[in-house]
């Protein structure tokens, strides 16, 4: 029985990868894979269905608290870019410089991705790059940066990849903790492209061209306000939504209630914020501004994509699948930081959700507790590792999709760039790692 829905959990995951070539949507095999891998549990095991309808409860428990935050996560996002909140930061960008803005524009989407998401972030900023870089040439560079930065922003933030989200929710490291350690790491994992790319980018940024006519993101459905009218409580909203994600691990520090609540909370603050910001305003023209307008625009596949990602790896934990897969790991490599280090750069391949999720189900707390070195680099490696591949990482397939980045263009400009980043940020960590773990 192990055997058959381990297959099928493998062709399922070969099915997410294809999803361009075989046209069919992640979501859409995520689910079918997560369903049929219960499923076939239940029928072959048939006299533990007791224990089967437990786990089930279980997992769903867990998966529930992290479909919920980033529900609420993604809602507020999308609130505040109705309100045209990110302009108050982008409206300041101001030089003509390619060099300095390539300064500006990666530490601006390093701090936003550990904010927001990575994946936000680089929707915002490429929508950005479209106004300051009309060179289309010079922008994939900026794009392929903004991959990396956000990638590297995200993962030492508890709210800003969804991985490091995942660890700290399922209470395998804690937020003050994650920030500390991986600070530093995620810093250097930017800085190295970075300084590679002071020396080696030439020309101009070139203003006079006509290509600059491509304006805001469409990933959103339904109807956006206009973007030049200025907005009644953009100022508002930005400072609420932002002040509300970041309140997020402040929340269950203090409560050590679940992370979710306090993303609910911040969420159900902003939601009575913006209904009471234009009173006068009758329902379809103010529809936009609320949340339940901002609900309408959140990316409901991907919600749905790590329901059945995480269900699949669920169904794999519960019927011991994956403690016996670290036990034969332990035995043939024998070093964790070796097998995380390969898992980040798997990550580049296949999605670091369900890589993230097995290594939780893999690893028990029991012998690894919160913060230990294993859930630290694997923070870490899962969030930059995606970089190396533009297809690696939610905000490199954003950023493929709305640049039109070519695959192979990105391995030859950027991928070694971005592995050189994820093993200086990697070799900083397993420095700074004993003498940080010494004063805990």
């Amino acid at each position: 029985m192990e055997a058959f829905i381990i297959t099928l959990f493998i062709i399922g995951y070969i099915g997410i990868a294809l999803e361009h070539p075989l046209k069919v949507n992640k979501t859409a095999t995520a689910l079918l894979t997560g369903v049929i891998c219960w499923t076939l549990f239940a029928i072959f095991q048939h006299e533990k269905i007791d224990f089967i309808s437990e786990e089930l409860a279980h997992h769903l428990g867990q998966i529930g608290a992290i479909l919920f935050f980033l529900m609420g996560a993604m809602t507020i996002v999308e609130l505040v870019d109705a309100y045209q909140g990110f302009r108050i930061i982008t409206d300041r960008i101001k030089t003509k410089n390619p060099k300095t803005l390539m300064w500006i524009v990666c530490w601006v989407t390093f701090i936003l991705s550990a904010i927001l998401d990575n994946l936000t972030t680089s929707i915002v900023m490429v929508s950005l790059l479209r106004k300051l870089v009309p060179n289309k040439q010079m922008r994939l560079f900026f794009a392929a940066m903004v991959v990396i930065a956000a990638n590297a922003g995200g993962a030492w933030s508890p709210i800003g990849d969804v991985t490091t989200t995942m660890l700290w929710i399922g209470g395998q490291i804690s937020a003050g903790n994650i920030i500390i350690t991986l600070l530093l790491p995620s810093i250097v994992c930017m800085l190295i492209p970075l300084l590679y790319l002071q020396f080696t980018l030439k020309g101009e940024l070139d203003y006079n061209s006509e290509e600059n006519t491509a304006d805001h993101h469409g990933h959103g459905h339904g109807h956006r306000p206009h973007p030049d009218k200025p907005i009644r409580g953009s100022k508002l909203i930005f400072f609420l939504g932002v002040g509300g994600l970041i309140s997020v691990p402040v929340f269950k520090t203090f409560t050590h209630l679940p992370p979710y609540l306090g993303m609910l909370l911040a969420l159900g603050i902003l939601w009575v914020a913006s209904e009471l910001i234009n009173p006068d305003m009758d329902e379809a023209e103010k529809r936009p501004y609320t949340a339940a307008g901002a609900l309408t625009r959140i990316d409901v596949p991907s919600v749905l994509f790590f329901l059945g990602i995480l269900l699949a790896v669920g169904s794999l934990e519960s019927m011991g699948t994956l403690h016996h897969f670290a036990a034969w790991l332990d035995k043939t490599v024998g070093d964790q930081r070796i097998i995380i280090t390969l898992i980040g750069i798997l990550s580049s391949i296949v999605d670091n959700v369900p890589l993230v999720a097995a290594s939780m189900g893999m690893y028990d707390m029991s012998i690894y507790p919160q913060d230990h070195l294993i859930w630290e680099y694997l923070a870490y490696c899962a969030g930059t590792g995606g970089s190396v591949l533009i297809i690696g990482s939610a905000a490199g397939v954003a950023v493929m999709g709305m640049e039109k980045i070519d695959f192979i263009w990105y391995m030859k400009r950027a991928s070694l760039l971005a592995l050189l980043g994820y093993f200086a940020g990697a070799i900083i960590y397993l420095i700074i790692q004993p003498y940080l773990a010494v004063h805990h």
